[in-house]
């Protein structure tokens, strides 16, 4: 078909060294060295059982036959197709087996859980040291007084992620529009420092206190006043006299500043220490020019020894909301509508357990269109995805969990509260953070929580820089400076009530265009395997629809106070209460780009700049040159003159962009009656293949700056491999995840897109197959041309060979494919039993569900589920009706 494919068939040693690496927090910090703090992944061997026990927290428990997993761990493997209550729901049980270092005798320790989903209890050698509720923030446990040096220790976890109403979201996933999935699908550290330390900001439990906090105030071009709080414990015997350190460093690694300030700790006590200093023409955070700074903090003794230390990265950057004025950054208004999108974090098969790298390359391919901002529907998402956006210059929205439901028992609104302070203590120092959404998605609550829950997040982040946004329609939005809305010539009666000129407006859901909320046909929801009518009118209905609807084009008319919105959705997603994922995404749920993924793109900036993030002029020809393929040929791009040929003696057609039209920055262009298959019969029928192609170029300025050519695509010929990985390596650690892409292709390489083909793939080396069964993505069906598939490292970096060959084999099928690419050392230290995981490299390809055995029992549950399901199902229709469009008529 089309374009040079990002990857080679093998890949070759130097581009491994070449690759960019991204660099992800442990434990909500970057450790460095000698700083008397340690931090070790537990992530490696984990035995695992699905169901409940009675005994399972026992120290002396036989878990030996139970499967090894790593994590992160979703309890299972789920099909692409996995909405409709697919996923399991109910009780997990998780047990690591390992040996502390001698060397951390006389330590502080403390276990880190990134996130466990639903309600979990977790046991150290046997004894009950936390039980947790909600599964979207940390999960911290001091375990200093049940570690067993010497010999072995275990840790214990129960998860369960039933519905319950006592803890948010608190629907019932039968009726909710994503998936809980389940498991500790997020990353677990052990994090060792001496006993007088610093404290992590989400075990404390103080207002805007704990750990470390950055503020800025008076910021400018000029200079920035820095705040800089710092809480500490002295856990000793001794009164600990020293200072707090802090170095601020630039990108390029030379320390900018260096601030002291002297401590005096008493025995068995704690304080909370501040400091602040001017930093003299910074380079301020911005998208354009994400610059991260990093702030090393020390604790240093009398004697001058370092007893505890880290570093973040930190964004110095101002913003305000001024009403009618708009959004201002860095104390200049902010020059253009702020477009970005919704993001689910679930992914295909693994569900919610999404290692750092892939979430790294969802920030990036959001980047890479030009979004600006993320709303983190609906729920704080993975700190990996947080470090992407800061280092890569996205704005996020960062929600409270929480979907169409508010229950009265107290308990309830008591763990609402605590997910606020708990999102906001994790990700306060965040370059990212746009808004915090502290209110409940979409939810009838009462008019006092929209106030209080404001409230709170004023008093965890008492500083400037930090607003709440509330939906314009929900009760208390009087409360808040910015409200979500719709423009007034976007979806009608989603726009603002009582405009007020002291409030900003942002929409945040746009784009999603459905018939009713039962059957959810829609114009937006596409699968990438339909073909090419389908994602152009998807395309089209994003960019500038016919009928009156909120689009791009829309956002890119309104007057400043109504400062951007975010698309709904940036990928396709699992739901829980429909039987079809929802497939509204820009790409599919492995990330493989539909036509309106283009469309974004070409609204981006054309200047070109030196960033992790592609930039730069763009042109796209959203035909592939089928026998069905539309014969007037859109084209997207962000050039001034784009210039059009089909065959290699037509007529070229040029189109330019009209200058200063109010509106999106560049409107789809579609060449009329461009195209015809029967031109192409004529001319191959004549040997004349090479005649045969669509050529699309870019021009600036007169320039030419980019170019696509289509070719159609004939005999299919062989399978060609490529990794989707945005130029980062697969890391060593036991959990890293890569996609791996096949395709049908004929001799010139040309993705054949019709092709129902079967692909079987085959691993060799230092990975595995995820989900390695005819039922979840082993053989795959192509679909658009293209089968995906997911790899997962081992913990021993090396040589990984993937093949794939079309299944069943015959002689007349095209040639099988091969790749072969190499996994990098981790950087971070492992802790695990070495026994525990040579059980998992012996077991490694045994499934930990059993889809056969499954079958049964859903069949004849079905019938019941779908008649209870019906009645619940209204009442997800009537809040969804009644929120929206209904209420307003």
């Amino acid at each position: 078909m089309k374009r040079v494919f990002p990857i080679l068939f093998v890949f070759i040693l130097s581009f491994v060294l070449s690759a960019q690496q991204p660099k992800f927090s442990t434990a909500g910090f970057f450790p460095i060295e000698n700083s008397g703090r340690k931090v070790m992944s537990m992530n490696v061997a984990w035995r695992f059982y699905k169901g409940d026990l009675k005994d399972g927290a026992e120290k002396k428990f036989n878990d030996s036959q139970w499967p090894v997993v790593n994590l992160p761990d979703g309890t299972e493997y789920v099909p692409e197709e996995a909405s409709g209550g697919v996923n399991y729901q109910g009780t997990v049980w998780y047990r690591k087996h390992f040996v502390p270092l001698n060397e951390l005798k006389g330590k502080k320790h403390f276990l880190h859980f990134e996130g466990i989903m639903g309600k979990s209890k977790i046991w150290i050698n046997g004894v009950l040291v936390k039980e947790h509720f909600g599964g979207y923030l940390p999960v911290v446990v001091d375990i200093t007084d049940y570690l067993s040096f010497n010999q072995d220790n275990v840790i214990a976890v129960k998860a369960d992620n039933s519905n319950d109403p006592l803890f948010p979201p608190g629907k019932e996933q039968s009726v909710l529009d994503f998936t809980y999935f389940g498991g500790i699908y997020r990353d677990c550290w052990l994090v060792t420092h001496n006993e007088t330390y610093i404290t992590n900001e989400n075990y404390e439990n103080k207002k805007a206190g704990g750990g470390f906090l950055i503020a800025y105030d008076d910021v400018s071009d000029e200079s920035a006043k820095l705040i800089l709080q710092l809480h500490l414990r002295n856990e000793t015997g001794k009164r600990f006299t020293g200072k707090i350190r802090y170095c601020i460093i630039n990108e390029e690694g030379a320390t900018l500043r260096h601030l002291e300030k002297n401590i005096n700790l008493k025995i068995k006590s704690e304080g909370t220490f501040q400091t602040g200093s001017t930093l003299e023409y910074p380079n301020l955070w911005s998208p354009e020019n994400p610059y991260l700074y990093k702030v090393k903090v020390e604790l240093i003794d009398k004697n001058g020894k370092v007893v505890d230390g880290y570093y973040k990265r930190v964004g110095i950057r101002s913003i305000e909301f001024k009403g009618d004025k708009g959004f201002y950054l860095n104390g200049k208004p902010y020059p253009q509508p702020l477009i970005g999108a919704n993001r689910h974090q679930d992914f295909a098969v693994v569900g919610n357990a999404v290692s750092n790298n892939l979430h790294w390359r969802d920030a990036k391919k959001l980047r890479d269109i030009g979004l600006k901002v993320i709303r983190n529907a609906h729920y704080p998402q993975d700190p990996a995805f947080m470090d992407a956006c800061d280092e890569l210059g996205l704005f996020v929205i960062v929600n409270t969990p929480g979907w169409q439901f508010w229950n009265k028992d107290p308990i309830f609104e008591k763990r609402v509260y605590s997910d606020i302070r708990n999102m906001v203590r994790r990700d306060r120092n965040r370059a990212s953070l746009f808004l915090w959404e502290p209110i409940l998605n979409e939810t009838w609550y009462p008019d006092y929580f929209a106030k209080r829950a404001k409230e709170i997040v004023g008093e965890e982040f008492p500083y400037k820089n930090s607003y709440a946004a509330c939906d314009n329609h929900a009760k208390g939005s009087e409360y808040y400076q910015v409200q979500f809305a719709h423009p007034n010539s976007g979806n009608v009666g989603w726009e603002a009530k009582n405009l007020d000129k002291t409030t900003t407006y942002f929409t945040r859901e746009w784009g999603d265009n459905v018939d009713d909320w039962s059957s959810h046909n829609s114009t937006s929801r596409v699968h990438r395997g339909w073909g090419e009518r389908p994602m152009l009118i998807q395309a089209a209905h994003y960019a500038n629809p016919s009928y009156p609807f909120t689009s791009y084009n829309v956002l890119y008319k309104t007057k400043r106070q109504h400062v951007g919105g975010a698309l709904w959705h940036s990928f396709d997603h699992q739901r829980g209460y429909h039987p079809d994922p929802f497939y509204g995404g820009l790409m599919d749920a492995y990330r493989q780009p539909k036509y309106a993924y283009y469309m974004f793109m070409a609204q981006r900036s054309p200047e070109v700049k030196t960033s992790l993030f592609e930039t730069g002029p763009m042109v796209f020809i959203a035909n592939e040159m089928t026998p069905f393929s539309e014969g007037d040929v859109t084209v997207y791009s962000n050039c001034d003159e784009v210039r059009l040929k089909a065959f290699k003696d037509g007529e070229t057609k040029i189109y330019h962009k009209k200058p200063d039209v109010e509106g999106m920055p560049s409107p789809p262009i579609v060449f009329e009656d461009v195209y015809n298959f029967m031109e192409i019969k004529q001319r191959t029928r004549k040997n004349k293949h090479d005649e045969v192609y669509l050529l699309a170029e870019g021009f600036i300025d007169g320039k030419k700056v980019a170019v696509d050519t289509v070719y159609p695509a004939y005999r299919p010929s062989k399978i060609k491999l490529w990794l989707d990985n945005e130029n980062t390596n697969l890391v060593a650690n036991g959990s890293d995840l890569v996609t791996v892409v096949a395709a049908v292709t004929d001799k010139n390489g040309t993705v054949k897109r019709l092709n129902n083909s079967l692909v079987q793939f085959e691993v060799e080396g230092e990975a595995e197959l995820i989900g390695d069964d005819p039922l979840i993505q082993n053989p795959q069906k192509l679909s658009w041309g293209t089968a995906p598939v997911l790899v997962r490292s081992t913990t021993k970096a090396g040589e990984i060979t993937v093949r794939a060959y079309i299944a069943p084999k015959g002689e007349q099928r095209p040639i099988a494919g091969e790749l072969t690419f190499w996994s990098v050392p981790a950087q971070e230290a492992m802790l695990f039993s070495e026994e525990e995981l040579l059980a998992y490299d012996q077991n490694k390809k045994q499934e930990k569900t059993n889809v056969a055995s499954d079958k049964k029992l859903q069949i004849e549950n079905q019938a019941l589920r779908k008649e209870l399901n019906q009645l619940k199902l209204k009442e997800v229709e009537r809040q969804q009706e009644e929120f929206g469009e209904k209420q307003n008529k």
